[in-house]
C-alpha cells in the first residue's frame, strides 16, 4: 500500500514546553502521536519514551516475526512501551505519575491497524466525509457512553481533559485495536487534543477538503501546508495546548 505523509508538532500559544511527540516512518508505514502529562519534564519524557519504545518494538517484531498479525504487533508494542515508562517513573520519585496518550497507525498491503490509549485520535476522511476511528479514554467519554452527556454537553465540561487510561501510569492497561480497510484516496488524520479540542470535526473536514481537493496529485508539500493551516486555526481558537498532527494519504 502506497502512502504519502506529513506531520508537525507545535507548542501552541500558552505552554512553555511541548509535551507532544510524533513519529513518522514511511519505510515501516508506522505513524504515532503521543501527548504526555506529568509536569514539564515528565510529560515530555513520557511521550518521547512512548515513541521510542513503540517504534523499536514494532520494527523488531516485523523483522523477527513477519507473519504476526499487525494488530497484535501494535498491541504488544504499546504494552512494551507502557512497561518501560512505568518502570522508569517508579525509579525516579520526581517523575511518579507521568504518562502519555498514544494513537498509532500501521499499514500492511491491505489494511490499516490503529492502536489507541488516551484521547489522542485517529480519523479517516473518505468519500468526502470524516469518521472518528478511535474512542477517547476519558471521564467525559464514559459519561457519553452511559448517556449522561451528549457530545455538545461534554464539550462544555471543565473536566473534559481528565483521562481514564494512559500509557505509563499503570502496570496493566487495555489497548484498543481497530482494523480499517482503506480505499485509494482515503486521508488518515492522527492528532492530539490540541487540535480536536479546538476545532470541530466539521471544521477539520472543511479545511482538509479545501486544501486537498484531489488526492490523485497530492504532494508532501500540500499535506504539510494543510497540517500548518490546521495548526494555525487551532492556535487562533486559543492554542492553550500543544498541537500535533499527522496526515497520511493512501494513493
Amino acid at each position: 500500500m502506497n502512502t504519502i505523509c506529513a506531520g508537525v508538532s507545535d507548542i501552541g500559544r500558552k505552554r512553555e514546553t511541548n509535551q507532544d511527540s510524533i513519529y513518522i516512518s514511511n519505510n515501516t508505514k508506522l505513524y504515532i502521536v503521543a501527548d504526555g502529562m506529568g509536569g514539564h519534564s515528565g510529560g515530555e519524557l513520557a511521550s518521547t519514551m512512548a515513541i521510542k519504545y513503540l517504534a523499536e518494538k514494532v520494527k523488531d517484531k516485523i523483522n523477527s516475526q513477519p507473519q504476526e498479525e499487525l494488530g497484535q504487533v501494535l498491541q504488544e508494542s504499546v504494552l512494551y512501551a507502557n512497561n518501560k515508562i512505568k518502570a522508569y517513573a517508579d525509579s525516579e520519585p520526581a517523575l511518579k505519575g507521568m504518562g502519555t496518550t498514544v494513537v498509532s497507525l500501521l499499514f500492511d498491503d491491505e489494511s490499516a491497524k490503529i492502536a489507541n490509549v488516551g484521547d489522542s485520535r485517529a480519523y479517516v476522511i473518505s468519500n468526502g466525509q470524516i469518521f472518528q476511528l478511535t474512542k477517547d479514554h476519558s471521564v467525559i467519554q464514559e459519561k457519553i457512553n452511559y448517556g449522561i452527556y451528549t457530545r455538545d454537553q461534554a464539550a462544555k465540561d471543565p473536566n473534559k481533559n481528565y483521562l481514564s487510561r494512559t500509557v505509563g501510569f499503570e502496570e496493566d492497561i487495555e489497548v484498543d485495536i481497530y482494523d480499517y480497510r482503506p480505499q485509494k484516496g482515503d486521508i488518515f488524520l492522527l492528532c492530539s487534543d490540541g487540535l480536536h479540542g479546538k476545532l470541530s470535526d466539521e471544521d477539520i473536514l472543511f479545511i482538509i477538503k479545501d486544501m486537498i481537493d484531489n488526492t490523485d496529485d497530492v504532494t508532501h508539500q500540500k499535506l504539510h501546508d494543510c497540517v500548518q493551516t490546521l495548526i494555525r486555526q487551532a492556535n487562533e481558537h486559543g492554542g492553550q495546548d500543544n498541537i500535533s498532527i499527522i496526515l497520511t494519504v493512501v494513493n
